[in-house]
C-alpha cells in the first residue's frame, strides 16, 4: 500500500477525487490517501515541489507557469471543465457593472475573468482583487462587488440563494478549455511510474462513477465542499469533470497567449504535462468494456 498526501480544493472539478477517496477506488488500486484541502490553490505549487505532497488537483495554469528546476510540476490528467463562471448581481445588467471581484492572479477563474472584462466591455471596471475564491464570493455577497468570477457549484449556490445570476462561462472564451488538473511532480513520475498510473486509473473511476451516479457524487462532494448536496448536483447539469480536458492544447494555447500577455509567464512554456499515463488507463478501460 502505498501512503501518498493527496492535495484538493473544493469545488466540483475535485469531484473524481473525491468520489475516488470515499469509494474505495484509491485503496483498491493500493494507495492509501491522506486527503489535505487546501484553503486556496496558489499555496499547493510549492508543498508539491517540496515533497510535502505526491498530487494534487490544481489548476493547471498554475503548473504551466512553474519555473522550479529539476522537480517539475507535471499534469496527468484533466478534471475540470471549462469550470469558471462571472456572476453578476440580480437586478443589474452588464452594462451597470463597475467593481469586479477576482481571486489571486494566475489561476482560470482570474484569468477566465481577464478575458471576459475584455470580452464585455468592463475595461474601466474596478478590480477587486481578493487572495482567494471564497475571498472574490465573499466580496460579491457583501455588496464590494457587482460582478466576481467563481467555479461551480458557487455560482450555482448564488443563483439558488436569489443573489446572483451567471452571464458567461469559460466556455464563452476558449471552448473546452481544462480547469484544475491532476496534478504530480517529474520526481515521482521517474521515481515511481507504476504508482501515477495507478492514480491516474483510479482517478478516472471517480470521474466515471460522478458522470453516472450524479446524485450519490453530489452527496458525496458535499462534505468537502461544504454546500448541500442539492445545490452541488444542481451545478452538476452546468458543468462536470472531464479527464480528457487537457487534451485541448488548442484552448490551452489560447489561455497561455492571454498569461504572457499578462506578465504571468515570459515564453510559452513546455514539458508541463504527461497524457501517457491518461492514455494508458482509457484504454484499460476501453478493452475492458468490450472484453
Amino acid at each position: 500500500m502505498d501512503k501518498i498526501v493527496f492535495a484538493l480544493l473544493r469545488g466540483v472539478c475535485q469531484l473524481p477525487a473525491y468520489v475516488a477517496h470515499a469509494k474505495g477506488f484509491l485503496r483498491d488500486v493500493d494507495i492509501e490517501a491522506e486527503l489535505s484541502i487546501a484553503p486556496t490553490a496558489w499555496t499547493v505549487p510549492q508543498r508539491l515541489v517540496d515533497g510535502e505532497v505526491h498530487f494534487a488537483v490544481i489548476p493547471w495554469t498554475r503548473v504551466a507557469a512553474d519555473t522550479s528546476k529539476g522537480n517539475r510540476l507535471t499534469l496527468v490528467s484533466g478534471s475540470g471543465f471549462e469550470e469558471a463562471a462571472m456572476v453578476v448581481r440580480n437586478g443589474m445588467t452588464v452594462e451597470q457593472v463597475t467593481d469586479v471581484a477576482v481571486p489571486n492572479e494566475g489561476g482560470i477563474k482570474d484569468l477566465t475573468a481577464m478575458a471576459l472584462v475584455q470580452r464585455l466591455g468592463w475595461q474601466d471596471a474596478h478590480v477587486v482583487r481578493m487572495p482567494s475564491g471564497d475571498g472574490a464570493i465573499l466580496s460579491f455577497v457583501g455588496e464590494g462587488a457587482d460582478a466576481a468570477s467563481m467555479v461551480e457549484p458557487y455560482a450555482t449556490m448564488l443563483e439558488h440563494l436569489g443573489l446572483g445570476h451567471v452571464i458567461q462561462r469559460t466556455g464563452d472564451v476558449w471552448p473546452g478549455a481544462p480547469g484544475c488538473s491532476l496534478t504530480t511532480t517529474s520526481n515521482i513520475i521517474a521515481q515511481n511510474p507504476d504508482l501515477v498510473q495507478r492514480m491516474v486509473s483510479a482517478y478516472m473511476r471517480g470521474a466515471k462513477f460522478a458522470e453516472t451516479n450524479r446524485d450519490e457524487a453530489a452527496d458525496i462532494a458535499e462534505n468537502y465542499i461544504g454546500i448541500s448536496g442539492e445545490i452541488i448536483r444542481k451545478a452538476l447539469d452546468a458543468n462536470r469533470p472531464n479527464p480528457d480536458a487537457i487534451r485541448n492544447q488548442a484552448a490551452m494555447d489560447q489561455v497561455i497567449e492571454l498569461m504572457i500577455q499578462r506578465g504571468y509567464i515570459d515564453k510559452v512554456p513546455s514539458g508541463y504535462k504527461d497524457l501517457s499515463f491518461l492514455d494508458k488507463a482509457e484504454a484499460a478501460t476501453k478493452q475492458a468494456a468490450c472484453c
